[in-house]
């Protein structure tokens, strides 16, 4: 017990540390259709370098200190001369100009204009994969699923701001599912099956897009890419995991509908973004397979 508590605390860690550095490419990422992947910040003035890490603008938060510190010299010194309340005034009115305000009416703001809660997504990320080592314990696949979990915590993000799961997340996914997989039936220890990720994911992967041809305005492309992985994951631990991990997904997704509809907020044909409920029903899934391994 004490050697399965320590592997989920460094998990729980492991995940926090991941999960702050998504923001960045969760703004970059969130983006309507057909839209490049941003590369300026909110403000439209800065460029944004690299994916990885907070997803807030270092230089408007530096040009808003600067601007901060300048009015408030301004100020003592108009107040120095007589005329501290109408240096005061001003002093407030520059720096609402120059400050937070103009970021949130520039290119980009709005929905999806801003990069996530770094805090939300570490919390997130941090119960993932501690759930995950809870359930797998030291076993080799936990490393995978480590590895794994982080981007499937921005893709759940993106899909939720913008309805999109990007293809340089959903593509990569399987094959780096299977080879990491692979790598780990190698190893003394494991409880999955290899051929059987194998074949879930081409299953999973026919079935959503059997899905999605029968119905293109109710799942996007995006998902039946995603299934492809998710299918890869849960065939690790076998049929049960897949039909299981699929069940969840929809029912998740059927109750929030649901939920959406009695309440107001939503009709019949409101178009729900489906990658997050794909992907709890993935992680529930795999983790009643592990706890069954």
């Amino acid at each position: 017990m004490a050697g399965t508590g320590a592997v989920v605390a460094v998990a729980a860690v492991w995940g926090a540390l991941a999960g702050t550095l998504l923001p960045r490419a969760a703004y970059r990422f969130g983006v309507p259709s057909g839209e490049p992947w941003r590369d300026r910040c909110p403000a439209g003035r800065h460029a944004v370098r690299g994916w990885l890490g907070p997803g807030g603008c270092g230089e408007c938060g530096r040009e808003r200190g600067r601007a901060a510190g300048e009015g408030r010299v301004k100020g003592l010194g108009r107040a120095a001369a007589g005329e501290r309340v109408k240096g005061l005034g001003r002093a407030a009115a520059g720096r609402c100009v120059e400050g937070p305000g103009r970021a949130e009416s520039g290119p980009g703001a709005g929905a999806g204009g801003r990069a996530p809660s770094t805090v939300l997504l570490a919390a997130v990320a941090g119960a993932v994969c501690a759930a995950l080592a809870a359930a797998t314990g030291t076993r080799p696949e936990l490393a995978v699923w480590l590895l794994l979990a982080p981007a499937g915590v921005l893709l759940a993000a993106v899909d939720v701001r913008v309805r999109r799961l990007p293809d340089p997340l959903t593509l990569p996914l399987a094959p780096a599912a299977l080879a990491l997989l692979g790598l780990a039936a190698l190893l003394p220890g494991h409880a999955g099956h290899w051929p059987t990720a194998l074949y879930g994911a081409l299953a999973l992967g026919a079935g959503y897009y059997a899905l999605y041809r029968l119905n293109p305005g109710g799942m996007g492309f995006g998902d039946v890419k995603l299934a492809v992985g998710a299918g890869a994951v849960l065939g690790w631990y076998g049929w049960s995991a897949v039909l299981f991990g699929t069940f969840a997904a929809f029912l998740s997704g059927a109750l929030y509908g649901g939920v959406l509809v009695l309440a107001r907020r939503a009709g019949r044909k409101t178009a729900v973004p489906f990658g997050p409920f794909l992907l709890a029903g993935t992680l529930a899934g795999l983790l009643t397979g592990a706890y069954a391994a």
